[in-house]
């Protein structure tokens, strides 16, 4: 049980959201985006948070009493490292920091998966099929700063959220022109992962792989949002066919990840890439890439997928693992003051 308000915060490798719980079933009011990079560890950002939301005119409000943390690492212990940034994330630290009753610190994918539970139709925007009576087990998944995963199970009268790591599996080519992208891909500590290549980052990576296919050189990578941009308006061709080449892998992962839980109650990508790409996921190969898994290709073409498209979806999960956290089971570190 958590006492309200609580602190929400959704911790990535670029940015760090926070909000306020006021009570349980509000909605959550953000306080502010922090740069990781911008503080030197959590606290400060919570801090500046904190001010940010008082000098919006919220300086009556009580201070947090709890809170629940996701960040973008696997949470192992009571002092977790992000995966793509320099902060280390301890709740016992955070909770005495702020004169808390209790921290909670869950995955980064762990509310993004609790949010997929309610969200609406409106918060949605499908890609392929949709199907109204889908049920099942169902993945949330996204490419950002990293790449995270979750499954969401019916379990018995609960939903089970399960945590992953998918994001540092294994990719590999099944094509010729894949081949020769995976001769000259950049590595990342000898791998080419889920995460190396369907990331920003990734999206970096694959551009540069593209250019040097194509021409025969080596080429430096470019920043992923100029990558995204002339993609899109089709002024940069080894930047159209990085993007198409980004969807067909990102099919084939969410279709490798939903067999892996049998999600047959659908896919929700998130993150921040999916959203902007939206158009070259619907009119690209990702769905064909999705459902090419004999011979289950037949289950496989009756499972939606669909891009979440609601602000900060990481917050109002947060907030619904606040507020009716006895619906969900998930794993986290849980500090309790003494």
């Amino acid at each position: 049980m958590f006492e309200f308000p609580v602190l929400v915060g959704d911790i990535g490798g670029t940015n760090a959201r926070f909000a306020l719980v006021a009570e349980k079933g509000a909605a959550p009011r953000v306080l502010s985006h922090e740069a990781t990079a911008g503080h030197p560890d959590p606290s400060s950002a919570i801090r500046a948070a904190l001010a940010k939301g008082a000098a919006e005119g919220a300086s009556g409000s009580p201070a947090p009493r709890s809170a629940i943390l996701a960040i973008a690492g696997r949470v192992d212990g009571p002092a977790v490292q992000l995966t793509n940034a320099h902060w280390v994330i301890e709740g016992a630290r955070i909770g005495r920091d702020f004169g808390l009753s209790s921290t909670v610190v869950v995955n980064d994918y762990v509310p993004v998966a609790a949010g997929a539970a309610g969200i609406a139709p409106d918060d949605l925007t499908p890609v392929g099929a949709t199907r109204e009576e889908a049920k099942g087990a169902r993945l949330v998944l996204g490419p950002g700063t990293g790449f995270g995963a979750a499954a969401l199970v019916p379990y018995s009268d609960r939903l089970a959220i399960v945590s992953t790591e998918a994001g540092h599996t294994e990719l590999g080519p099944t094509d010729a022109f894949e081949e020769s992208i995976w001769h000259v891909v950049e590595r990342v500590e000898g791998r080419v992962t889920v995460e190396a290549l369907l990331s920003g980052p990734g999206l970096a990576r694959l551009h540069a792989a593209v250019c040097h296919v194509r021409s025969g050189a080596p080429r430096d990578k470019l920043d992923p949002a100029a990558i995204t941009q002339t993609g899109l308006s089709a002024e940069d061709p080894h930047a159209v066919e990085a993007l198409d080449l980004f969807a067909r892998l990102l099919g084939r992962a969410c279709g490798d990840l939903a067999l892996t839980f049998l999600a047959t109650g659908g896919v929700y990508i998130g993150g921040g890439i999916a959203p902007r790409i939206v158009r070259v996921l619907q009119q690209g190969g990702f769905r064909e890439a999705f459902e090419r898994k004999a011979p289950f290709a037949a289950m496989m073409r009756e499972i939606p997928t669909s891009v979440i498209t609601v602000h900060d979806p990481a917050l109002t999960g947060l907030a619904a693992l606040a507020s009716e956290g006895a619906a969900f089971v998930y794993h986290g570190q849980v500090w309790q003051a003494g």
